[in-house]
């Protein structure tokens, strides 16, 4: 059913599936004919453009709203860029999202954004930088971050924390939340040639139940490389694989309901198409529900 303006942004992220928006679908949401019960976007498509900000008002209007940010460089050892930041901020405070997150990585160097989000060693020197940069964000939005688990492609030799330990520690440190990623377990467990149960085993124990604000879920690509390895990339361009739905599963399972978002950003297809998508997720969701009560 599309949203009436009584779903205002500033209201919270229920505990059901979401579909990311963009901006191939910015007309159905504006008129509020999406059926989504919520939207999440890229926070950097709307910081400089005014006319996709002045459609963000209006769908914020209609439907509880995230914000994902991918640009803040939360690992940047020269710290947030201050401009960047800014505009942030003020996409924020204007539409007031129910959620507000960003990946565990870096993209910003010597003043150049990279078009990537780029891994950290997790070790205690970054887990201070990753904590005095998501302090600094916190500050100047006024609320607590998500923090997303990355996709892996390689691991540092020098990384004395697991990533969930790395994780579990800026939390402690910064009273941040989680964005559990079950896709970027999936695509990282396949790549270092792990269990993907026992990885998001690890996820479950490690960090407190209370801190995961959302989960993710999203297709991946499968390449080979010249050396004729096998890997799995984070493009988010297809159905989400039967393996990641059963880690979703096995997730909520264990934390419960939570805001779940089926993100797609290449190859974008029909709406209808992700909403059948979310769909799925609601059913899991639904049967979770129903199993809890029986229980009760």
């Amino acid at each position: 059913m599309p949203r009436t303006t009584a779903s205002a942004a500033s209201g919270p992220i229920p505990a059901r599936a979401g579909i990311g928006l963009r901006f191939a679908h910015h007309a159905l949401a504006v008129a509020g004919a999406a059926s989504a019960d919520w939207l999440e976007v890229h926070a950097e498509n709307y910081l400089h453009d005014a006319a996709a900000r002045a459609e963000l008002r209006a769908v914020a209007a209609r439907y509880p709203l995230s914000i994902h940010a991918v640009g803040l460089s939360l690992g940047s050892a020269e710290g947030v860029d201050d401009a960047h930041l800014a505009h942030f901020a003020a996409l924020v405070a204007e539409l007031q999202p129910g959620l507000i997150s960003d990946h565990l990585s870096w993209s910003r160097s010597g003043g150049v954004a990279l078009p990537d989000l780029l891994p950290l060693p997790y070790t205690q020197e970054a887990l201070a930088v990753v904590c005095r940069n998501v302090d600094t964000v916190q500050a100047a939005v006024g609320r607590p971050l998500l923090i997303e688990n990355p996709s892996t492609y390689v691991q540092y030799v020098d990384s004395p924390l697991s990533e969930p330990q790395f994780l579990r520690a800026l939390v402690e440190r910064c009273g941040c939340g989680v964005l559990l990623d079950v896709n970027n377990v999936y695509v990282s467990a396949c790549n270092r040639g792990v269990a993907a149960a026992a990885l998001l085993d690890e996820y479950l124990a490690v960090l407190d139940a209370r801190c995961i604000g959302e989960l993710h879920l999203a297709g991946h690509a499968i390449v080979r490389t010249e050396s004729g390895r096998t890997l799995r990339v984070d493009d988010h361009g297809s159905e989400v694989c039967a393996e990641v739905w059963t880690l979703y599963e096995r997730c909520i399972a264990t934390l419960g309901p939570r805001p779940t978002l089926i993100e797609w950003d290449t190859r974008i297809p029909a709406f209808e198409v992700l909403v059948a998508q979310a769909a799925q997720a609601q059913c899991r969701l639904d049967g979770l529900n129903a199993r809890r009560v029986g229980h009760g």
